[in-house]
């Protein structure tokens, strides 16, 4: 697994970065944080667009920076791809010479890298009927798939992503989505994935690295680093909640069955094959409870659960982990409920969750 390593530090104006971590790569790695931690500016001292950030960078087994060395290489030779939040695109180019002018690029510095495959980077990202029109006559979805194509057509061993999905509406996520994570799974490339939207980390991340005040405050895999009690006020969290890891089963009748080992939770219709793997961000506030199999109810969704866990630390309300099928779920309730329902560790509820609260979540 490729281990980035920074020790380094950027002073701008008011605001300083500093960085001394060595982190390790794998798949999508979100950074996220408040606004104005230095998520961007994290990445433009990775890419090598901030001169004056000064101590060492290294990737793998390349030296990026070394400032008592005298060492800088420029982004060019950096073996990074750099996708932004508006694509930029050359405006006065076709798709297809946007691409190129990537590919000659890289083509320069090929004696040390692997071989650049121009046509299996446009049909993995379905390229090929845009290739002929210009930036301007492309969707937003369409521009940050060419976005993407020319980031990889610079041949990167890293890809970085600044909030690339900001500026599309929903429909459009949608679309881009599956695009980013073939990305990575098809070849093999790592994304450090810059965002201030939580269902996209839920969506997409594996890792996260959290940033506040220019600081790396933590990282760890998705679901610990969101459920941390003690990161809420950095994670933009209004209450606690569980990163469930579940596989799409089937649709019909505009509802999609995701399964949670032996059990089933009903969500809107989602675009994805039967076996795909989801990750889905379910809120504490979100999961109700139920001492005994509930009937005549318009919720869709019960779930059989042990509680792991009650939190009575809360003065109103105590905060629940619950076990399904071997995953921990969140529930937060009164604790009003508490007693009167007489909840205790180890006991076995019903979790309910109302499928309307996935509608308009970024789930496939």
């Amino acid at each position: 697994m490729p281990l980035l390593n920074t020790h380094i530090q950027l002073q701008l104006d008011n605001f300083m970065l500093e960085s001394d971590d060595a982190l390790e790569l794998k798949g999508i790695t979100a950074v996220f944080g408040p606004s104005g931690a230095g998520k961007t500016t994290f990445l433009r001292i990775l890419a090598g667009l901030e001169k004056n950030a000064s101590g060492s960078l290294s990737y793998a087994d390349e030296v990026w920076q070394n400032t008592q060395k005298n060492i800088f290489l420029p982004p060019h030779k950096r073996r990074i791809g750099f996708v932004f939040q508006d694509g930029r695109l050359f405006t006065h180019l076709t798709v297809e010479k946007n691409l190129y002018y990537s590919y000659k690029r890289a083509k320069k510095s090929l004696h040390k890298r692997n071989h650049i495959d121009f046509s299996k980077i446009v049909e993995s990202l379905e390229l090929r009927t845009l290739l002929s029109r210009f930036p301007d006559s492309l969707s937003g979805g369409e521009k940050q798939r060419v976005a993407i194509g020319r980031a990889l057509l610079q041949n990167p061993q890293l890809l970085l992503m600044d909030e690339p999905l900001s500026a599309l509406d929903r429909a459009r996520k949608v679309e881009i989505i599956p695009y980013i994570e073939h990305t990575t799974k098809h070849f093999q490339i790592p994304i450090l994935y810059v965002t201030h939207n939580i269902e996209e980390v839920a969506r997409l991340a594996n890792e996260i690295i959290l940033i506040s005040s220019g600081r790396i405050k933590a990282t760890g895999t998705t679901e610990n680093i969101l459920e941390r009690v003690d990161l809420r006020h950095l994670t933009d969290q209004l209450d606690e909640g569980a990163i469930l890891q579940v596989t799409v089963d089937s649709t019909s009748e505009g509802i999609t069955n995701l399964l949670i080992g032996k059990e089933t939770l009903k969500v809107p219709a989602i675009n994805l094959k039967p076996k795909t793997k989801v990750q889905l961000l379910i809120r504490a506030k979100e999961v109700a409870i139920a001492t005994q199999p509930p009937h005549h109810l318009s919720i869709r969704n019960i779930l059989n659960a042990n509680i792991l866990n009650i939190d009575i630390s809360d003065k109103v309300f105590a905060e629940l982990t619950l076990n399904v099928s071997g995953q921990s779920l969140r529930s937060r309730v009164t604790l009003n409920a508490v007693k009167e329902l007489g909840l205790k560790k180890d006991q076995h509820v019903y979790a309910l969750i109302k499928s309307v609260i996935f509608e308009g979540r970024i789930l496939s």
